[in-house]
C-alpha cells in the first residue's frame, strides 16, 4: 500500500484533510461560544458583585444543556441570557433579604 498522504490524493489523504476540516469547525465553533459566553457575562458581571462564580457556573449549564440538544451554536446564546438574567434576579433577592433581616436587627 503506497498511498501518499501528503498529497490529499486517495482515501487515506481524503480522510485526513476531513479530519483537518473537521477540526477547524469545530475549533470555530468553540470559539464563537467563548464569544457568545463572553458577552453575555460582561453584560450580566456588573450586576452580581461577590456571587459572580454564579455567573460562571450558570454559563456552564447554558453550554451543557446547548450541547445536550444538539444545536449549541443556536440554543446557546438564549440559554445564556436566560440562565444570567435567573442568576441576577436570584442574587437581587438575596440583596433585598439581607436588607430586610440587617434592618430588622436595627429596628429590635
Amino acid at each position: 500500500m503506497n498511498m501518499k498522504i501528503e498529497d490529499g490524493k486517495g482515501a487515506m489523504g481524503s480522510q485526513m484533510n476531513f479530519g483537518v476540516r473537521c477540526v477547524a469547525g469545530c475549533r470555530k465553533l468553540l470559539s464563537q461560544l467563548d464569544d457568545v459566553k463572553a458577552q453575555v457575562v460582561a453584560e450580566f458581571r456588573d450586576r452580581m458583585e461577590d456571587h459572580r462564580y454564579v455567573l460562571d457556573l450558570a454559563m456552564n449549564e447554558a453550554e451543557a444543556l446547548a450541547w445536550d440538544m444538539g444545536f449549541p451554536q443556536l440554543l446557546f446564546p438564549t440559554l445564556a441570557t436566560e440562565k444570567a438574567s435567573a442568576v441576577t434576579g436570584w442574587h437581587l433577592r438575596q440583596q433585598s433579604l439581607r436588607r430586610q433581616t440587617a434592618s430588622l436587627r436595627l429596628a429590635a
